[in-house]
């Protein structure tokens, strides 16, 4: 079976869930953390990267015709979906004191349906593969974004929000109260994980596209959501080169929320520089990455379809 293969060919085994595999192989110290560490607001780190992106407009700008609606932030996007496919402990979740390598790629994506202080606010929730190429992206997202962009139109989310508000209070706290335990089991019905975006790889919030800059925003008790994106607006810096001359450039600021008992520091902060460097040459988001890496600390072998 060729490796590129998303990694829903591993074996099941006893102590998994279905949107995770129990990660066995780990450090003594994090599978201790979990239990100390018990909220993922106890496990937040907050840092930011500054992201030039004169060289990613002049790539959409060639681009326009062969990738229709590719952005900046298709581009971010794709760079995250390639950045997990090398760095697999980005994509792990911690839930009831246990840490689980997911078995899939999604964002949660907070959209609106049109610009302004009445205009509905939806979400959407794209799937990838590691294997997907920028073309990729920016179709299943669009796809996504159709589906869901016409005003007064429910996606699941919105439906079972809409169903969860008309409850009595007594009768909500009761629902809520089931929903978050079976799901510390994994035993939650899988039509509410499949609407809930708060069960998903990374939520990315595009704040820069109403003149916002960036947050910080918290990540979420409920679900198993361990990264929270906030892109900001345009800006322009100034920077000296080695000759003295002022040079203007134009960037994008992230803003990232993290788990930190998924990964130790180090992973994180390679991770960045990955993430960098693919974002210093978006050409290389046009064909699929040469391998993925698989977690090593699943611990099992993948199934062979041939």
């Amino acid at each position: 079976m060729n490796e590129l293969n998303q990694l829903k060919y591993f074996r099941w085994s006893f102590g998994d869930r279905y949107d995770g595999w129990r990660v066995k192989k780990v450090d003594a110290v994090f599978s201790v953390i979990p239990y100390f560490l018990r909220t993922r607001m106890d496990a937040q780190n907050f840092f930011e990267e500054k992201i030039d992106i004169d060289h990613i407009e002049a790539f959409i700008k060639e681009h326009k015709d062969d990738i229709p609606d590719l952005s900046v932030m298709h581009v971010i996007m794709a760079s995250l979906v390639r950045l997990i496919s090398q760095r697999p402990h980005l994509n792990r979740f911690v839930i009831w004191n246990k840490i689980f390598a997911r078995n899939h790629v999604n964002f949660s994506i907070a959209v609106k349906r049109s610009l302004s202080d009445e205009g509905e606010e939806t979400l959407i929730k794209p799937y990838f593969l590691p294997t997907d190429t920028l073309q990729d992206i920016v179709r299943k997202t669009r796809h996504e974004q159709e589906n869901n962009q016409k005003q007064g139109q429910q996606n699941s989310s919105d439906t079972i929000s809409r169903i969860l508000g008309l409850l009595p209070e007594f009768l909500l706290r009761f629902v809520v109260f089931t929903l978050l335990h079976l799901d510390k089991v994994g035993m939650m019905p899988k039509f509410i994980n499949k609407a809930s975006p708060w069960h998903s790889t990374i939520f990315l919030t595009n704040i820069g596209s109403i003149g916002v800059e960036s947050i910080y925003h918290h990540l979420y008790e409920f679900g198993t959501c361990s990264m929270f994106v906030a892109m900001g607006k345009k800006s322009r810096r100034h920077s000296i080169d080695r000759n003295g001359d002022m040079k203007s450039h134009k960037s994008i600021q992230l803003k990232f929320v993290l788990d930190e008992r998924i990964c130790d520091g180090f992973y994180y902060a390679s991770s960045m520089r990955i993430l960098n460097k693919i974002l210093s040459d978006p050409s290389s988001l046009l064909s699929p990455p040469e391998k993925v890496i698989i977690d090593e600390g699943v611990g099992k072998k993948r199934v062979d379809l041939q």
